[in-house]
């Protein structure tokens, strides 16, 4: 098992991708080359940032990674609510999408903390 599969946040981002590749099946047809594959391609960037961090050598290397998959949570943040505004998809889809993000957001941050913490 490579060291990212053990982790919780990257498990759970995989589990995110799957349903913001859902939610945005239905989007208009010519929104497939705009904000559909703006919406999924930050989406797949948390966990692979994850991955990647996760498969360095130092931990300063690591936290490098988890910041830019932070940043990738506040870009799928902003394209979220625009898709909900252009009534892309419903409020339900939108909060529970927002849940999990913020979810692993913040286990994001515990991870980056506990990183940084340990190099002290």
């Amino acid at each position: 098992m490579r060291p990212h599969e053990k982790l919780d946040v990257w498990k759970k981002s995989i589990d995110l991708v799957m349903s913001v590749y859902q939610a945005t099946e239905s989007f208009p047809k010519d929104e497939r080359f705009g904000l559909t594959s703006q919406i999924r391609r930050a989406a797949v960037s948390i966990p692979a940032n994850i991955a990647e961090g996760a498969g360095r050598d130092s931990p300063r290397e690591f936290t490098h990674f988890l910041s830019n998959a932070q940043g990738s949570t506040s870009e799928l943040e902003t394209e979220l609510l625009i898709a909900r505004r252009l009534g892309y998809f419903g409020e339900g889809t939108h909060t529970s999408l927002r849940t999990d993000l913020d979810s692993i957001g913040r286990m994001i941050v515990g991870l980056s903390s506990s990183i940084k913490k340990r190099e002290q």
